[in-house]
């Protein structure tokens, strides 16, 4: 775990991305440009408390349709710096469990790149607040999934991933089940997501 990217996670691959974007080579096999990405999730029954955050950036994703593209924009609340990008998510093979998510590939824009895609590309849109609590991002989602919060802790390896001790306030890790990821939830109804929480014994307030 090192560094914080622009989108407020905690890992040691967090700009490896950007690098990819100015053409240096990721570190994902099989494509110049894009990385693994190592991550597990989990969920909390609360907000964390003010004083755990060191920053909280407001995020709003658009799943494109069709693909497995996603176009973001990102606001620091304390500053109001903006940063917008795309990104490609290569899922790990069916079947497959871990960290170990697939491979990642983000392209930085700029704000009138962004304007453009937003008009030209379709989707399902996802809002939240992501808290950086290290070594976590927190996400505390808004609309029809408020009272969701679901943390996220990014790896350089897949030995650190596995080794990795969750924070008190992690009540079930939900790294394996796919209704948990973004495109998932950008798809998903307040009710469904409310009988997925049932299944871990929580509720959706």
């Amino acid at each position: 775990m090192g560094a914080q990217d622009t989108d407020g996670r905690h890992g040691g691959e967090a700009h490896a991305g950007a690098r990819a974007g100015a053409g240096q080579a990721g570190t994902g096999a099989g494509s110049r440009y894009a990385r693994v990405e190592r991550e597990r999730r989990f969920l909390l029954a609360r907000v964390p408390a003010p004083g755990a955050v060191t920053c909280a950036r407001l995020i709003t994703d658009r799943y494109v349709d069709g693909t497995r593209l996603r176009l973001r924009h990102v606001e620091r609340v304390d500053t109001g710096e903006c940063a917008h990008k795309l990104t490609q998510k290569i899922p790990a093979p069916p079947g497959a469990t871990g960290p170990v998510q697939g491979l990642i590939t983000n392209l930085y824009l700029s704000g009138e790149e962004y304007a453009l895609l937003l008009d030209a590309l379709p989707g399902r849109e996802l809002t939240k607040t992501r808290l950086s609590v290290p070594p976590l991002g927190v996400d505390v989602f808004d609309g029809r999934l408020l009272g969701l919060v679901l943390a996220e802790a990014e790896f350089e390896t897949t030995e650190d991933a596995e080794t990795f001790v969750p924070p008190a306030g992690c009540l079930a890790e939900v790294t394996d089940d796919p209704r948990f990821t973004g495109g998932s939830l950008a798809r998903a109804e307040r009710a469904e997501v409310r009988d997925w929480l049932a299944d871990y014994g929580l509720l959706l307030a």
